[in-house]
């Protein structure tokens, strides 16, 4: 299937609005690999978009103290896919995944 044609504009709005959630999601890591946000309380607000969106890989990885071998070890222990977003980790998953980290 073709990608949709878009106007210059709507280009320019689509790239705008992913650079955004692009800034956001790494303002949402860096806060947790300072240690200034529990990922806890970031799992929490899994509903909202931007985080929902963010790949469980680098969500656990911008944990101080995790590291990629930690990282994938744990996804492995917990039986989640490497390529899986925190919206579509299933409630045992997630509830794994807080007692894991906390």
């Amino acid at each position: 299937m073709p990608a949709p044609t878009m106007t210059p504009e709507q280009r320019a709005a689509a790239l705008e609005k992913a650079r955004i959630v692009r800034a956001k999601r790494s303002e949402i890591t860096n806060k947790i690999s300072m240690g200034l946000t529990k990922p806890k309380d970031v799992l929490k607000k899994v509903d909202d978009p931007v985080i929902g969106r963010m790949k469980v890989k680098s969500f656990i990885s911008a944990i101080p103290g995790y590291g990629k071998v930690k990282t994938e070890k744990t996804m492995e222990e917990l039986g989640i896919p490497t390529d899986r977003r925190l919206q579509g980790l299933g409630s045992k998953q997630m509830q794994n995944l807080i007692e894991k980290l906390s």
